[in-house]
Order: structure tokens, then C-alpha cells, then sequence
């Protein structure tokens, strides 16, 4: 399977990304598709056995909107350029139709304010010039109909191929408003000078308007939701200086090859992964690990992209370029997140499906309801014309979305590398987490404290030929002579063993050494905790989430770094094949259980839990196992996940409840159920308003993930 990244242009509502996701989930040889509408971008999986990318665009553009595939970070900087320029856009139309809807409701509204005396010229008068002051309102709305025409393009094609969108409503709303007024213009002309009372040229204007700036302040507004995104983007050199024939060019990184011999100065950032050929300096990777120390850099060293050399000037081999850098690796892993769906959007889908065609149903019923109740058309219109602009879905498909934007983003700012909606969601469910002793609660460089017997020599000779910590360890601290090994072989999980003098020689966990199988003494290894360790074990059960520890090493070590870190429940000689065992023990016992780890075989334990967080520092398998990666391999970034993840759920609640609740409020309001009891109408031009209110109320509220800090 092969997956894509598309820019979609066109999207007006949640119906449009639910048209498009069932579209793409519907075509021969896509397994999976997840349409986001606050980024404007789909995320597909293919088989490209069945499927081409092409393929997939034209099935989005046969729908009636524009998409691209993305490409790197030059695509997403041309994806910027192209959001900055439709918010433009926007706002110079926005201003085109405020600037004539001022006079426009002036001229419509002015005869009937009778408290004060306005100023009003008289060759507009609509007793004594009833055409002309039909003709010229019709002279102010055309202009602004004409600066929303894509509400009436996008709007109607949808409403052709059946599938009502946002567009659809204000385009059906606004072309009855302005065709009755249009019918009553003619009357006029005809001589029927009473028709002057039923022009409803400023409900079309108005709502275009107010469609208008609510679109631009949209538009501004999720701009903002992906500024994390914009600042690691920007984080990214744009030119590398190779050394080619002795001598150094400055050329485009999109140039730059694997093999390259690039220099570097001071104070410039490093434009691609690599290592060091010649040259020191120290590097500030604060971007990548979030420690704030600077990190020397000598012959042999690996250097990642986008972190930032201080004083020293070295050059390096390029290693990694493009796509396959760790920087260009987590702007994708953010970027999917971003376009990721929580589960907890799936409640907002079904109801957009559905939703824009039964609007339209209530808006007929509506209008033909109180024709037939009072025979008075323009009260049926009034009716009419308010459910539809008022019933737009937009809050409701940015509910999600803007929240999961907001929250990945902010995670990502403080090292937290959420990798989808999902596990953004399912980690304010843990209760308990359980943690890997080795390179995750401790420092991951064991040190020999003491040894039992006369076996160290033993020991050294059989462990050099293994490369577990422990083993480094031993080796790194006897300084004598080796002896000499036959027949060794390593056990995984128990120890290793071989044949010394003669004598077969075994060394099992918890470092005992045997000779034939008689016990001969041990040697006592312990690695020190992580500073950080004690703090995060404080806080998670602050919260009151269970921590547990499990380890393969001894029941005494692991018990003495439990006691260290305040853990009080171990699982100690654990075999690695067992580990993914005792997290689903845990979750039959029904618990939600978030592991935390880092080597290899983490890794079966991270994919079983309720959610995986791999330490930055491990191993790519443990990254690409958990749904959580902590960049900076601090342990006091757990509930700092926990705490983002209920901050965005809680969030993503709100935006839910007061999308459903204006929906449901306002739907029988604007359909006349309060005028029954003698109650108001809700004006078309006010429905507008409150439309656009309610999506900016959302993406505002989201905004506010933007304050989150990791420490309480």
C-alpha cells in the first residue's frame, strides 16, 4: 500500500469533506481515506496495483473540486502562498461588497425607520419613484451576488449532482430572496407601484456580505490552527554550500545529493542529515530533542537537518536528503496528524451526510407551510430563505478538526509527536502506564556496582562477544586479560553462555554466573534513573493513573529503581515475546494501558496497548510502533501528553455541543415554530450573522489549545 497527501480547493462544509471522503472510499483499490476540512487536504491509502495518484486526483475533480498532491516542504510553501492569497482574495471582495451593502440597506431600510427622521433623497423615494428605487438596489446587488459568485457556481453544481452543500443553501436562500425581488421590480414597471413594499434585494446583499467576512475571518482563523506547522516549516534552510573540486557553491537544497561533502559555518543551520568528515563545533538540536545544551560534533559524528551550528565551522557528508531527513520525517508526521480524524469526529460526519439535505426538506416545508397557514408569500419567503442560511453545517465540520490542528501542533512545539487523531484521543483514557526500565525510567548506561566471587574475568570473556548494555558494561570495566571462548551462543531474553577451560559457563539474568551448573557467584550491574523519572511518576499519579514498570532484569535491581522513582509495582524478568502478554492482562483486567518504551522489543508490548509513546532516543522500530514519540526523552512528557490529550477532547466537546445546540436551537426559530405562539421570525440577514458567529465561536475556541503548557 502507498499513501497520499492531497490539497483539495473547494471545500465549503462538512458535507463537502464527507462528499469527497465517501468518494474516495468508494473508489476500486483506495483502502483507507480521511478528509480534513480545516487543512483542506485528504490523506489516502492505495494499492497502487489498481490505483495511480492521477487516478485519485480526477476522482476528487470529478466531484467539482480542484486537487494537488503534495509534494515536500517547497509544496507546503506554495500551499501557504496559495492560503494567503485566497484570504486576499476573500477580503477584496468582502470589502467590494460591504462597500456597496452599506448604501444598499440604507436605501431598503431607511422609508420604514419612523422613530428618526433620516436624510433620504428624494429621487429614491419609494412612494413617489418606485422604479427607481427598485432599479437602483437592484444596481447595488448585483455587484455583490456577482463578488459570491462561487457560492452560486459551487452551490448549485452540487445541488445538480445531488449532494446539497453550504453552498447550495446560501445560493437557494439568496436567488429566491433576489428572484421575488426581481419578479416585483417588473411588476413595477408594469405599473403595480404597491410591489415596491416586497423587494428583498438587501437580504440577498446582506447575507453575501456577511457570508463574505465570515469566510475571510475563517479563513484567517485556521490559518492560525496550523502556525505550528508554519514555525517548523520555517525552521528549514533553503541552500547548502558543497565542496565540489576544493571549492565551495552555494546551490538550492532541493540540489543537494547523497554523497555531497557540504560545509558548514557558524551560526548556520545544517541543511540535510549526515556526519562529520572534518572539522568540531557544537550543535544546538533543541528543534529535535528539546535539549537546550549544544551537542559537539567531531569526525564520525551524525548531524541532523535544520539544527543550528553555534561557534566551530566543519564539513559533512550528506547521508539523508529530501524526504528522507529526520526533520523532513517529523513535518510529516505532524502533518498527518493534523489531517488525521479522531473517532470522536465520526458523531459530526454522520450528521453531515445527512444533514444539508433534510435542511433543505425543513426550508420547503417551512415556506409552503405558512403560505398555506396565511397566504402571505413574503412571510413564507422570509421563512424559507432563514432556514436555509441559518442551518449551515461549518461549525459543525470544524468542530474536530481545528481542535486535533491546534492540539498535535502544540505537542509537537514541546517535543510531543502525536501521530494521529486517534491516539490524541485515546490517551485521555489511560489509567495506567507502564514503563521500560532500560534507556526509558533510567539513563540506559548500566554500570557494574559490585561483584560476587571471582568471576569477572569469566564474565568479560563471554560478554565481549555480546552486544546488550549490560555486556558493554561488564567488558567496560574489567581491564585484565580475556580468555579464550568456544561454542558461544546468546539465549534472548535469559543470558549467554559458551564453553571457557573446558568448562561450560552460563551467565543468566540478574548477571549470575554458572560453571557446569553449579552457581559461582555474580556480578551486580545498575544503571542510574533519569533525572526527570522521579518527577513524572510524581505527577502521573497526581492525576491518578497507575505506573508500573516492567523490565527483564532482576527482581532486586528492578525493585532498587523502582524505589528511586516512586513506582511501587514491578514486573520483573519479563522475556521480551512476554511483554505484549502481561499489557494484555492489564487490559483484560480493563484497564487502558499506555506503554512506554524504546528498544525493539518494546515494540510488540507498544502496538498491543491502548496507546505506544517511544522515547525520541530509541529505535526507529519503537517509533514506528507507538502512536505517541517523545522527542526529548524526558518521562515528564507522559502526562504532559495526557494532560494535551484531555485539554483537546474537552475542546473538541465544546465545539460539538455548541454546534449541535445552535443547530438545533435556531433551525425551528428561523423556521417560524416560536411565531405560532407569537413569538419573532428570525430575520434571513440576522440568520447570516449567526452563521457565521458560530464557525468563528468554534476555531476561536480551538485557538485557545494555543495556551496549553506541558507543566501544571
Amino acid at each position: 500500500m502507498e499513501k497520499l497527501a492531497l490539497s483539495i480547493q473547494g471545500m465549503s462544509c462538512a458535507a463537502c469533506a464527507a462528499r469527497v471522503e465517501r468518494a474516495l472510499q468508494k473508489t476500486d483499490g483506495v483502502e483507507s481515506a480521511s478528509v480534513n476540512l480545516a487543512s483542506e487536504k485528504a490523506f489516502v491509502t492505495y494499492d497502487p496495483k489498481k490505483l495511480s495518484a492521477p487516478a485519485i486526483q480526477a476522482a476528487v475533480e470529478k466531484l467539482g473540486y480542484k486537487a494537488s498532491a503534495d509534494a515536500e516542504s517547497s509544496a507546503a510553501d506554495a500551499d501557504k502562498a496559495r492560503k494567503e492569497k485566497e484570504i486576499q482574495n476573500l477580503r477584496v471582495k468582502f470589502i467590494i461588497a460591504a462597500a456597496l451593502c452599506v448604501p444598499l440597506f440604507y436605501l431598503s431600510m431607511a422609508p420604514m425607520v419612523t422613530v428618526v427622521a433620516l436624510p433620504f433623497p428624494q429621487a429614491l423615494d419609494m412612494m413617489r419613484h418606485p422604479l427607481a428605487y427598485a432599479l437602483v438596489q437592484l444596481a447595488l446587488t448585483v455587484p455583490i451576488v456577482a463578488a459570491g459568485h462561487t457560492f452560486y457556481t459551487v452551490g448549485f453544481r452540487a445541488l445538480w449532482r445531488r449532494s446539497p452543500n453550504m453552498d447550495s443553501l446560501i445560493a437557494l436562500g439568496t436567488t429566491a430572496a433576489m428572484g421575488y425581488s426581481v419578479y416585483n421590480t417588473v411588476l413595477i414597471l408594469r405599473g403595480h407601484h404597491h410591489a415596491a413594499d416586497m423587494l428583498y434585494y438587501e437580504t440577498a446583499g446582506v447575507i453575501v456580505t456577511l457570508i463574505l467576512l465570515g469566510k475571510t475571518l475563517e479563513a484567517v482563523t485556521k490559518g492560525k490552527t496550523s502556525e505550528a506547522l508554519k514555525k517548523l516549516l520555517g525552521l528549514a534552510p533553503k541552500t547548502a554550500i558543497v565542496v565540489q573540486d576544493g571549492e565551495e557553491r552555494e546551490i538550492p537544497i532541493d540540489e543537494v545529493n547523497v554523497g555531497d561533502i557540504i560545509a558548514v559555518k557558524p551560526g548556520a543551520k545544517i541543511p540535510v542529515d549526515g556526519t562529520v568528515t572534518e572539522g568540531h563545533s557544537a550543535v544546538d538540536e533543541s528543534m529535535l530533542t528539546g535539549e537546550s545544551m549544544p551537542v559537539d560534533k567531531t569526525e564520525g559524528s551524525t548531524v541532523c537537518a535544520a539544527t543550528l551550528n553555534t561557534t566551530g565551522a566543519f564539513r559533512f557528508r550528506a547521508d539523508k536528503v529530501g524526504s528522507g531527513t529526520a526533520f523532513a520525517q517529523i513535518i510529516k508526521l505532524v502533518e498527518a496528524a493534523q489531517g488525521s480524524k479522531a473517532p470522536i469526529a465520526a458523531i459530526g460526519d454522520k450528521v453531515s451526510a445527512y444533514f444539508v439535505p433534510i435542511v433543505c426538506l425543513i426550508a420547503v416545508a417551512a415556506g409552503a407551510a405558512w403560505f398555506a397557514a396565511a397566504g402571505d408569500i413574503e412571510f413564507a419567503l422570509t421563512a424559507f430563505v432563514a432556514v436555509l442560511v441559518i442551518a449551515c453545517p461549518c461549525a459543525l465540520g470544524l468542530a474536530t478538526p481545528t481542535a486535533v490542528m491546534v492540539g498535535t501542533g502544540k505537542g509537537a512545539e514541546n517535543g510531543i509527536l502525536i501521530k494521529s487523531g486517534e491516539a490524541l484521543e485515546i490517551a485521555h483514557k489511560v489509567d495506567t502506564v507502564v514503563l521500560d526500565k532500560t534507556g526509558t525510567v533510567t539513563e540506559g548506561k548500566p554500570e557494574v556496582v559490585s561483584v560476587e566471587g571471582d568471576v569477572l574475568q569469566l564474565a568479560a570473556s563471554l560478554e565481549r562477544y555480546s552486544e546488550h548494555p549490560i555486556a558493554k558494561a561488564i567488558c567496560g570495566h574489567y581491564k585484565g586479560g580475556l580468555l579464550e571462548v568456544k561454542d558461544f551462543r546468546a539465549i534472548v531474553g535469559q543470558g549467554v553462555e559458551g564453553v571457557i577451560g573446558g568448562k561450560k559457563v552460563e551467565i543468566k539474568r540478574g548477571v549470575r554466573v554458572y560453571a557446569d551448573g553449579v552457581y559461582i557467584g555474580r556480578v551486580e550491574v545498575s544503571d542510574r534513573p533519569k533525572p526527570s523519572s522521579g518527577a513524572a511518576v510524581a505527577r502521573l499519579k497526581e492525576m491518578g493513573v497507575e505506573v508500573i514498570m516492567m523490565t527483564g532484569d532482576s527482581l532486586q535491581t528492578a525493585n532498587d529503581i523502582a524505589r528511586q522513582v516512586g513506582i511501587d509495582r514491578v514486573l520483573a524478568e519479563v522475556l521480551p515475546q512476554d511483554k505484549a502478554g502481561e499489557v494484555r492482562k492489564l487490559q483484560r483486567g480493563g484497564r487502558k494501558v499506555a506503554m512506554v518504551g524504546d528498544g525493539i522489543n518494546d515494540a510488540p508490548a507498544l502496538t498491543q496497548a491502548d496507546i505506544g509513546i517511544a522515547v525520541g532516543s530509541g529505535t526507529d522500530v519503537a517509533i514506528e510502533s507507538a502512536g505517541i514519540v517523545l522527542m526529548r526523552s524526558d518521562l515528564t512528557d507522559v502526562p504532559a501528553a495526557i494532560r494535551l490529550s484531555k485539554k483537546t477532547m474537552t475542546n473538541i466537546k465544546q465545539n460539538l455541543f455548541w454546534a449541535f445546540l445552535y443547530n438545533a436551537t435556531l433551525i425551528p426559530v428561523a423556521a417560524g415554530v416560536l411565531h405560532i405562539f407569537g413569538g419573532p421570525l428570525l430575520n434571513p440577514m440576522l440568520a447570516a450573522a449567526a452563521m457565521g458567529l458560530s464557525s468563528i465561536s468554534v476555531l476561536t475556541n480551538a485557538l485557545r489549545l494555543k495556551r496549553f503548557k506541558p507543566s501544571p
